[in-house]
């Protein structure tokens, strides 16, 4: 979207997500937590983070939906046996979706949330704040609030390097999908949204497909994933290994989103956890809080009829989850 309003283009960004949650409440007034951070990550003193307001989901779609979704996956010119499956928006709408679509065993996996703690609170807030791109994570972090036991740990990893794509066309229709290995990362996955417009300027088919080998879509796919489950993930082909380089989008994939495509690659990274007090070697252990600091980084590239955009160096987004407290038995975060 930057690309297409005059955005950031294919300069690297950084995104810094923080999430704190406890078993505990406020021990006066209103909920109160802030992230210190070292002078290199260029937030100032600290940053605040706010409690959310639940409020209501709006409803995107009053009207019912038309046309179909195309569901490809699996690297290669062609596409496999069995594909592509099809979803009719008009059944759907009437409650008759196909069974087996879904492949939902990636869980997402957020950590702290407003639903699993007693105090809940996050960051990007609304106080202006951003990380910029010239941000650096590694050093001193502390989080001081009235609800949680204050926690401090030092980072020794920080944002991940940008990913750079380079397309091309095959002579069979496929796409030739090539990017440089960065460091620290687990697994690559790759991605393609994309559609034809359908008689009279309606929507037509939607098509989405994966390199997943196993029909993997959304759910934990698109989170922070961590190298142990990476790992799992890697070895039954839902993730590409860490080695790869390439991956050809299949020919059928293209045809049947002719009029635009958007392709998106994530590598998932490395993983810092830190807890207090440390586990004993032996006895119970009386844990205060645990925090969990994990990494990926993305990009996205565009391509429409007669223009191509993106496909440069993306974002490199760490998620840095914190949780204090006992909830769980600590839990991880």
């Amino acid at each position: 979207m930057g690309m297409m309003f005059g955005g950031s283009g294919n300069k690297a960004q950084h995104e810094l997500y923080l999430r704190i949650g406890s078993s505990q409440t406020p021990s006066k007034g209103s909920p109160k937590a802030d992230h210190f951070m070292p002078p290199s990550a260029k937030l100032g003193k600290s940053v605040a983070l706010v409690t959310p307001r639940e409020e209501k989901v709006p409803d995107m779609m009053p009207e019912k939906p038309k046309g179909r979704l195309l569901i490809f996956w699996g690297c290669g010119e062609h596409v496999g046996k069995g594909q592509p499956v099809v979803i009719d928006f008009a059944k759907v709408a009437a409650g008759q979706m196909p069974p087996g679509v879904w492949n939902s065993t990636v869980i997402r996996d957020w950590g702290p949330n407003a639903q699993n703690s007693r105090t809940f609170a996050r960051w990007p807030a609304e106080d202006g704040k951003y990380v910029k791109a010239d941000s650096s994570l590694p050093g001193l972090h502390r989080i001081a609030s009235n609800y949680a036991p204050e926690i401090s740990f030092t980072l020794a990893k920080d944002f991940m390097a940008p990913l750079s794509v380079r397309t091309g066309s095959l002579p069979s229709g496929a796409t030739r999908t090539n990017w440089g290995s960065i460091a620290g990362a687990t697994g690559y996955l790759v991605g393609l949204f994309g559609g034809k417009q359908g008689p009279g300027g309606q929507m037509g088919d939607m098509v989405m497909w994966t390199s997943s080998s196993t029909r993997q879509f959304g759910g934990g796919l698109a989170d922070w994933l961590s190298p142990g489950q990476v790992a799992g993930l890697v070895k039954n082909g839902t993730v590409l290994p860490s080695t790869a380089t390439s991956c050809a989008i299949p020919a059928e994939v293209n045809r049947a989103a002719a009029d635009f495509k958007v392709g998106s690659l994530t590598a998932f990274g490395p993983e810092e956890n830190f807890s207090y007090p440390p586990r004993p070697a032996a006895g119970p252990w009386h844990l205060q809080w645990t925090a969990r600091v994990r990494h990926r980084s993305m990009t996205s590239w565009m391509q429409m009829q007669g223009m191509s955009m993106g496909g440069g160096q993306g974002a490199s987004n760490p998620d840095c989850k914190r949780r204090g407290g006992i909830m769980g038995g600590g839990g991880d975060c």
